[in-house]
This record gives C-alpha cells, sequence and structure tokens, in this order.
C-alpha cells in the first residue's frame, strides 16, 4: 500500500509539471505580464503628427499627461510627427536610448512596425492603437467615435439649407470610412434627401490641402462639413465664411476646437483616451496585463459628444435645432435635438439599446450590405469598404 501511495504522489506531481509546463508553453491571448510594482515603470509615446495638431496626436497626449499625473510611479516620454514606414526606428530609441519598459504605437500606420518590434523585443510591453495584428507582449486599443459621427450627422442634415453636406477625409482607410458612413446614416436620417461629398487629402495632417478641400467642397453649394483631419484648417474655413454672411456648419474632429469657430462649430467628436491609458498601464503596473483588443465606445466613455468638453453642442445652434422635427419609428414628431440626446443616452446604456448600423442598410450602388433588423459585426465594421446609398462617390485604393 505504501508502494502506490509514493507511486501516486509522484505521478500527481508530474500531472502538476506538465500542466504548468502547457500552461507556460502555451503563450498568446491571455498571457498576463510581469508586475511593476514598487517600481517607476517608463513609457514612450509614437505619434504620427504633432502634438499641436489640435486633432489626433493632440488628444493622445492630452491622455498621456492625464495618465502620468495619475500615476506617480509612471514616467513617460513622447516623439512626434513620426513618418509610418519610420517607426520601427524610433521605437529602437525609445527602448535602448531611453529605456522605456513599454511602448504605445498611434496610428494605424504603424501597426507592421510595432508586430516587427514586439518580436525584436519580447521583454518589453507594446500597444498599438487602431491596429488587429497582436504578440504575445502586443496588445491593440482604440476609442471609436462612429456613435458621435453619427449623431454630428444628425445635426448636420437638420441644419443643410442646401442638402449637400460635404466631408474631408484623410485616407480611405476602413477606420474612416466607418466614420463617413457613420455620419452620412445621421445626415440621412434627418434629411433623407441629403447627399455627402467627400473630398480625399490622403494625409493626416494637411491644413493647406484641407483649406482647399473645404473651400472646393463649399464653392459647390456645401454648407455642413465633418472632417477626418489633424488641425483646425476646416473650422477655420467656415468661421471665416460664416463671419462673411456665409453660414457654414462644422463637425470638429477629435480635439476641441468649438473656440475655433464660435460661430461655425456646432458639435463634434471628441475622444478620452485617458481613461483608456489609466485602465492599460493599471493592468501592467499590477501584473495583470494581457493582449487584448481594446474597444471602446460611448458606454465606456472613451467616445464623446461636442466641440468642447461638457457641452455637447454649440449653445448657438440648440434652438435652431430644436425648431427642426424628424417622424421617428419610437419617438414619434421629435425635434433633432431632442433625438440626438436620446439617442446619446441610448448609445450609453450598458446594451447599447441603439446603433446606426442597424440594417436595412444598402451600399451607393443599391446593393444589400446589413438586412433588415441585423446590427453590424465587429468584424464588419472593422473591414468596412463600401459607402451607404447616400454618399456621393468611390472609395480610392491607396
Amino acid at each position: 500500500m505504501k508502494r502506490k501511495s509514493i507511486l501516486f504522489s509522484i505521478f500527481a506531481l508530474f500531472l502538476v509539471f506538465m500542466m504548468l509546463f502547457f500552461s507556460c508553453a502555451k503563450g498568446g491571448e491571455g498571457d498576463k505580464s510581469a508586475s511593476f510594482q514598487g517600481k517607476t515603470m517608463k513609457v514612450g509615446f509614437i505619434y504620427v503628427g504633432p502634438v499641436g495638431d489640435y486633432g489626433w496626436s493632440n488628444a493622445h497626449d492630452l491622455g498621456r499627461k492625464y495618465v502620468e499625473s495619475k500615476y506617480p510611479w509612471l514616467k513617460t516620454v513622447y516623439i512626434e510627427s513620426v513618418p509610418e514606414g519610420d517607426v520601427e526606428r524610433y521605437i529602437d530609441r525609445l527602448i535602448n536610448e531611453e529605456k522605456c519598459d513599454v511602448v504605445f504605437t498611434t496610428s494605424f500606420g504603424f501597426m507592421d512596425g510595432t508586430v516587427a518590434a514586439a518580436k525584436k523585443y519580447p521583454d518589453k510591453i507594446f500597444m498599438h492603437c487602431s491596429g488587429y495584428k497582436r504578440e504575445k507582449n502586443l496588445g491593440t486599443y482604440f476609442a471609436e467615435l462612429y456613435q458621435s459621427y453619427y449623431l454630428n450627422g444628425l445635426m448636420a442634415g437638420a441644419l443643410s439649407k442646401s442638402g449637400k453636406v460635404g466631408y474631408v477625409g484623410a485616407h480611405p482607410i476602413p477606420e474612416v470610412v466607418r466614420h463617413i458612413n457613420a455620419f452620412a446614416l445621421g445626415v440621412k436620417e434627418a434629411n433623407p434627401n441629403a447627399k455627402v461629398y467627400v473630398r480625399w487629402l490622403f494625409s493626416w495632417y494637411d491644413p493647406a490641402k484641407a483649406k482647399e478641400a473645404a473651400e472646393s467642397l463649399i464653392s459647390e453649394g456645401v454648407d455642413a462639413l465633418a472632417f477626418t483631419e489633424d488641425s483646425t484648417a476646416i473650422v477655420d474655413v467656415g468661421q471665416e465664411h460664416t463671419k462673411n454672411g456665409k453660414q457654414i456648419y462644422v463637425f470638429s474632429h477629435y480635439s476641441p476646437m468649438q473656440k475655433f469657430g464660435p460661430d461655425t462649430v456646432v458639435s463634434g467628436q471628441l475622444v478620452d483616451w485617458g481613461i483608456m491609458y489609466e485602465e492599460i498601464l493599471r493592468r501592467i503596473y499590477t501584473g495583470t496585463w494581457d493582449n487584448r483588443d481594446y474597444w471602446w465606445l460611448m458606454k465606456e466613455g472613451a467616445c464623446l459628444l461636442g466641440g468642447e468638453y461638457g457641452q455637447p453642442i454649440n449653445p448657438k445652434f440648440i434652438d435652431e435645432l430644436k425648431a427642426k422635427t424628424i417622424n421617428d419609428a419610437i419617438f414619434g414628431k421629435i425635434s433633432v435635438y431632442d433625438l440626438v440626446m436620446k439617442r446619446m443616452e441610448q448609445m450609453k446604456e450598458a446594451t447599447v439599446l441603439y446603433d446606426p448600423f442597424t440594417g436595412p442598410i444598402k451600399d451607393n450602388k443599391g446593393i444589400l450590405k446589413i438586412p433588415a433588423g441585423v446590427r453590424a459585426s465587429y468584424e464588419i465594421l472593422w473591414n468596412i469598404d463600401w459607402f451607404v446609398s447616400n454618399i456621393v462617390g468611390n472609395i480610392p485604393k491607396q
């Protein structure tokens, strides 16, 4: 009996050893990081544009400043205006010269370079913003704003007198296409006859080209503009025309821009990267990080509405939006202002009671893309490469 007991104990220990071995060897999604508790953690950020762009990179830098002020154990450094094809060299600098433990790369075009760096530095942690490729030590994250774009589209469709609404896009990638479509869906709901006209910049930050695109759209009768470009150029154009007697309605992008166009900015999309960085870095510090894909919207607090924080709609335009009414299937006859507020609350609710990408939705070639009653999946939204029915034009290939 004693011999059998010893053999059983040895066998049990062998099983425990094998379980631990395969658990460690498995790797991939769900792996936890080592804890940094009791140590200073140094984190590097790489931006595609200048931090003074008042758009994407500026919003990320506000998040960096917020989280550094919150955590006494955190030290950060950043590099701005990094060409997307050259990101690996800058990651090398952050790790070898700046001695960073963690690196955040904050543009879609940094994706492949970040993957290569993650393989090169397996003892470091990487987070890539807006991408879809992950490694054992590389996670992804995104504060998704399509809900705000949809709400801005509702307002643009209601306010436009010409029925011509413009959008200036940076690059024809799924992220931007998704936002243009969400905006156009809102426009169509408020004004079924309105059309959305798109101009492409093929650049994230080019104030001169953005101004030229805005002027071109206005010359063709557009009187409401949204955009994905990291400067205040389009806001400046709208403010100038409005001051000269031609009201242009502008919806700003990523950072608070209302102060640059108080007579033209109706609302906009705002992002709170700070709370996302807070969550990710807390997990890294405590050893509970894994390489998950963060996809945060209004209900998580990452996606906000407004041209200024704390002000979803510029007070200058509230009465005009209250005067415009439409018939909604659920709420009946309702002002656009009230519909925007109700939709926002629905999208903040834990189960997301309303999503603009709910069928039936056809593309601008008449093909049914999302059947009636069906919400677009994450995969559809993440890879979207078609325009909805009220958008004029096609998506160019880069």
